[in-house]
């Protein structure tokens, strides 16, 4: 303990207290004036801080108000003579963590309250460490969120460059101007649900579709994935546009999240895209086999093996 007093109050009758009491081990030590106590915090730690508390000579409250002022977080109790009925407001107004008065006080007493302002700012320091850890796996989180969508954009940029035929690519400068001389805006539309050639009812269908998976998983939803693939692949959607679409309404419920975690939305959307791809990639099998072998009407029983009747010739 530091003990933070004046010339005409010392602490040797608080030693003598301490020393009297044989529950606990205490190392005082002392410091004369306000000066003297902030030089002494400035260059050691100490476990918990007593100020005493001596109107016109030494205010602990103004002392207190300062070190905190200051960033420190050292438990610190207030001794005085007053009754604490009128001081214990003030000292907790001012960041105190306790006031006590030494005329009803004992010294078991004050070492419980000194024992419990010790836990309670270990628990807020332990509080403030896993607060700032948690900000930063947050934030990891959302890197790597980022990351991802950019790698999953990459690779629709991929597919869309092997589906085209290779040409030279045009001067975005030369691009630009051509669409300012036609009159249209050469920046794409903000919020274009239609942007790649899907209706927006679509588009808000899937959207409702990502949150429901986020929330339940694929077990319950099995039948409404099979009727999405079945639409997309009537209408033709290629893997391209749906993984532009996946990438689309996720990107905005990632951002809808703000600082929440985004592991879980991540990995759910992930299961849900591979789950879409799979349906999609099965329904164009079995129209690439109707298409290879189409139906046959086969022949009643009995007539497989009946010869053929020759047919009159012409006149």
């Amino acid at each position: 303990m530091l003990y933070i007093t004046n010339r005409q109050r010392t602490g040797g009758w608080l030693a003598e207290a301490f020393a009297h009491d044989s529950a606990t081990e205490v190392h005082l030590e002392e410091a004369l004036g306000s000066a003297g106590g902030l030089a002494r915090l400035r260059d050691e730690a100490f476990d918990v801080v007593l100020v005493s508390h001596e109107p016109g000579e030494l205010d602990a409250l103004d002392l207190i108000e300062g070190y905190r002022a200051g960033g420190a977080d050292e438990p610190m109790i207030v001794l005085g003579n007053q009754s604490e009925q009128e001081m214990a407001a003030l000292c907790f107004e001012a960041g105190a963590d306790a006031y006590v008065c030494v005329n009803t006080t004992t010294t078991r007493t004050l070492i419980w309250i000194a024992a419990r302002a010790i836990q309670r700012h270990q628990l807020v320091r332990e509080n403030r460490r896993l607060a700032q850890a948690e900000q930063q796996r947050l934030q990891r989180e959302h890197a790597e969120a980022e990351r991802l969508l950019l790698q999953q954009r990459a690779l629709i940029s991929d597919l869309e460059s092997l589906r085209q035929p290779k040409t030279a690519a045009p001067n975005p400068l030369e691009k630009e101007a051509a669409g300012c001389a036609a009159g249209r805006d050469p920046r794409p539309a903000s919020g274009d649900a239609s942007a790649d050639g899907l209706p927006p009812e679509l588009v808000q269908h899937y959207r409702e579709l990502l949150r429901t998976y986020v929330i339940m998983g694929s077990g319950n939803l099995a039948r409404e994935l099979g009727r999405l693939a079945d639409l997309l692949t009537t209408a033709g959607v290629t893997a391209r546009q749906a993984m532009s679409l996946h990438l689309r309404v996720l990107e905005e419920l990632v951002h809808g999240l703000g600082t929440r975690s985004t592991r879980h939305v991540m990995t759910r959307a992930d299961l849900l895209v591979l789950e879409i791809m799979i349906y999609l990639a099965e329904g164009y099998r079995q129209r690439y086999q109707e298409r290879v072998r189409p139906p046959v009407q086969r022949l009643l029983p009995g007539f497989e093996s009946a010869p053929a009747v020759a047919r009159p010739a012409a006149a």
